[in-house]
C-alpha cells in the first residue's frame, strides 16, 4: 500500500538541472551533508532568538511561560513522583502547577537534574520562584535547543528520507529546501525559544510518527504518538487523522480484526507504560486528567484566530453559556468539521491522503475546541509544511498569516525584532530562485486573485504598522487584536475549506488514475 500511495504524491514542478541552482553548492555530497548545512545554521537561528526576552522577563509576581517550566523542574526534582499533581504544601497548584501529560513531567525532571547540577539556585524548593539569573536563562535556553537537536531535528531527517525514498535529479533542490522550511520554521522558533516552550519535543515525535507510517511501519508509529500525546496533550489534534488512516489501512487487510487489535495493545502498552506511577489508584489517575482539562478557564482567554473569539464581537459565549454547554458545542463543531477528513481516509486512505488529514483535523480543532491558545496554530502548521512542496501556496499564505496571528504575543514578550527578523529570512527562503520556478497551477491560487491577494498582504502591513504606532480608544482597549484576529480567522478557514477539498479530490485523481490503466 505504501509504495503504491507513493506513486500519486508527486510534486508539481518543472524540471531544471541541479548544477545550476542556489542549493548546488550543499547538494554535491548527498542528504547527510544537506542536513547538517541547515540544520548547523537552524541551531544558530535559535540560539540567536534566545538572546532575546521570554514570556514573563521581569514580570512579577507569576512570571510567564519561562518560569512555568522552571517551577516545573523545581517540582519534579524536590518531590516524590506522586505528588507532582497533588495539591499540597510544597506543590500550590495555583502556582504554576503541571497541566501536562506525565512525559512533559519527566522531561522537567531530567532538565531540572542537569539544572540542579550546573546551578542548584535555579532549581531549589521554594528559593527559586522568579529566579531570573543569567547562568540559570542560559541553562534553561540550552536545554530547549538540545531538546530540538535531540528529537525534533533526527524526526525532520526521518520524514525526509522516507518522504523522497525514490530521489530524482529534479528533486535534489526540493530536498534541500523541504528541510529548511522544517527546520527554520519561524513560528517555532519564536514559540520555543523566543516565547519558551518544548514543543519541539512532542512536534518531534508527531513528525517521527508519520514517516514511520508513511514507511509502512504503523505500529512503531502509534507509539512515537502516544508519546506525543502524553508531551503534550495538544498533540491530540491530529488524532482523527491517526485513527482515520490506521483504520482504513487495516480494513484492507486481511484480517481487519486481528490489525485494530494489535494497534490497540499497541496504543494501551504504551499509555500504560508512560502512567505507570499514577495507576496505582482511581484517585491519583483522575488527580492528572483534571490538571489537563482546565475547563474552568472558559471557552478562550485571549485574542485567538479560532471561531470563539472571531464570533465574540457579536456572540458574547460566556456570558450567554455556561461552561458545560459550552464544552458540548465545541466538541460537536470540532467533530463535525473532522468528520469528511476521517471519512476520505477511512474509504481511501493514502500516504498523501494522510497528509492532508493530519492539517485538516489539526486546524478542525485549532478553529472550534475549548481553550485554543494562539501557540497551538504550531500543530497545523506542521502538515502544511510537510505538505509545502505539493502545496506551495497553502504553505506559504497560511505561514504567513499563522506568524501574524502570534504578533501580539511577541510584542507583548519583546520579541518584535526576531519576529520582523524571522519574517524576513522566511520571505528570503521562500523566494529562492529555484523555488521560484514552482508553478501555482492550484485552484486555490487562481481563487483569491492577485488582486485580492496584494489587498489582504497590504491590509496586513498596515495593521503591522498600526499596532505598534498607534493606541487603540479607551472604549476598546483591544480593538487592534481583534481586528488582527478576524483577518487571520478569515484565511484559517479559506485554507481548511480548501484543503478539505483537496483531500477529497485525491479520490476522483485515484479513479482517473484507474481508468487510463483500463484503457491502457
Amino acid at each position: 500500500m505504501g509504495n503504491k500511495t507513493k506513486k500519486n504524491t508527486t510534486t508539481t514542478t518543472t524540471t531544471y538541472d541541479d548544477n545550476n541552482n542556489t542549493w548546488h553548492w550543499i547538494l554535491q555530497k548527498g542528504t547527510p551533508t544537506t542536513f547538517t548545512t541547515i540544520a548547523l545554521f537552524a541551531i544558530l537561528i535559535r540560539f540567536l532568538v534566545s538572546l532575546y526576552p521570554y514570556s514573563g522577563f521581569k514580570t512579577p509576581p507569576k512570571f510567564g511561560d519561562f518560569e512555568a517550566q522552571r517551577h516545573w523542574m523545581e517540582i519534579t526534582i524536590n518531590l516524590p513522583i506522586r505528588e507532582w499533581y497533588r495539591n499540597g504544601t510544597n506543590n500550590d497548584l495555583s502556582y504554576w502547577g503541571l497541566d501536562y501529560p506525565p512525559l512533559t513531567a519527566y522531561q522537567s525532571w531530567i532538565h531540572g537534574v542537569f539544572l540542579r547540577f550546573f546551578h542548584p539556585p535555579s532549581v531549589s524548593l521554594f528559593t527559586s520562584r522568579g529566579h531570573e539569573s543569567y547562568l540559570g536563562k542560559q541553562l534553561m535556553r540550552w536545554t530547549v535547543i538540545s531538546s530540538d537537536a535531540l528529537i525534533f531535528f533526527p524526526a525532520v531527517l526521518y520524514f525526509i528520507i522516507i518522504h523522497y525514498n525514490q530521489p530524482s535529479r529534479s528533486r535534489k533542490t526540493d530536498l534541500a529546501w523541504h528541510i529548511t522550511l522544517l527546520l527554520l520554521n519561524p513560528c517555532l522558533i519564536l514559540i520555543d525559544h523566543g516565547h519558551f516552550q518544548y514543543n519541539c519535543i512532542s512536534l518531534g515525535f508527531t513528525v517521527a510518527a508519520v514517516a514511520a507510517i508513511l514507511s509502512g511501519k504503523d505500529l512503531v508509529g502509534s507509539v512515537l504518538y502516544c508519546l506525543a500525546l502524553n508531551h503534550k496533550q495538544m498533540s491530540l489534534y491530529f488524532a482523527p487523522a491517526f485513527f482515520s488512516h490506521l483504520l482504513g489501512k487495516c480494513l484492507r487487510r486481511e484480517h481487519p480484526v486481528l490489525e485494530v487489535s494489535k494497534l490497540g495493545f499497541v496504543v494501551l502498552g504504551t499509555f500504560a507504560a508512560v502512567w505507570w506511577p499514577y495507576l496505582y489508584s482511581t484517585q491519583s489517575f483522575l488527580e492528572v486528567i483534571a490538571r489537563l482539562a482546565p475547563f474552568e478557564r472558559g471557552i478562550f482567554e485571549d485574542y485567538v484566530a479560532n471561531f470563539w473569539c472571531a464570533t465574540s464581537i457579536l456572540i458574547k459565549w460566556k456570558r450567554l453559556f455556561a461552561t458545560g454547554p459550552l464544552k458540548l458545542l465545541s466538541f460537536s463543531l470540532t467533530i463535525i468539521s473532522c468528520f469528511p477528513s476521517m471519512v476520505q481516509q477511512i474509504k481511501s486512505p493514502s500516504n498523501k491522503g494522510f497528509l492532508y488529514g493530519l492539517l485538516n483535523s489539526s486546524l478542525a480543532f485549532y478553529l472550534f475546541s475549548f481553550q485554543v491558545h494562539e501557540k497551538s496554530i504550531l500543530l497545523p502548521l506542521l502538515p502544511a509544511t510537510m505538505l509545502a512542496m505539493e502545496e506551495p501556496f497553502i504553505f506559504r499564505w497560511f505561514m504567513q498569516f499563522a506568524m501574524f496571528s502570534m504578533f501580539p504575543l511577541m510584542c507583548r514578550d519583546g520579541l518584535i525584532a526576531p519576529y520582523f527578523a524571522l519574517f524576513v529570512l522566511f520571505i528570503l527562503v521562500l523566494n529562492t530562485p529555484d523555488q521560484n520556478k514552482i508553478k501555482e497551477n492550484n485552484y486555490f491560487y487562481s481563487y483569491l486573485g492577485s488582486t485580492t491577494r496584494r489587498l489582504i498582504l497590504f491590509f496586513s502591513l498596515i495593521l503591522h504598522i498600526v499596532y505598534l504606532t498607534m493606541q487603540p480608544p479607551k472604549k476598546y482597549p483591544f480593538l487592534f487584536e481583534a481586528i488582527i484576529m478576524n483577518l487571520c480567522f478569515s484565511q484559517f478557514v479559506i485554507v481548511t475549506l480548501g484543503c478539505n477539498i483537496k483531500q477529497w479530490m485525491l479520490n476522483k485523481n485515484v479513479k482517473l488514475d484507474e481508468i487510463e490503466k483500463k484503457l491502457i
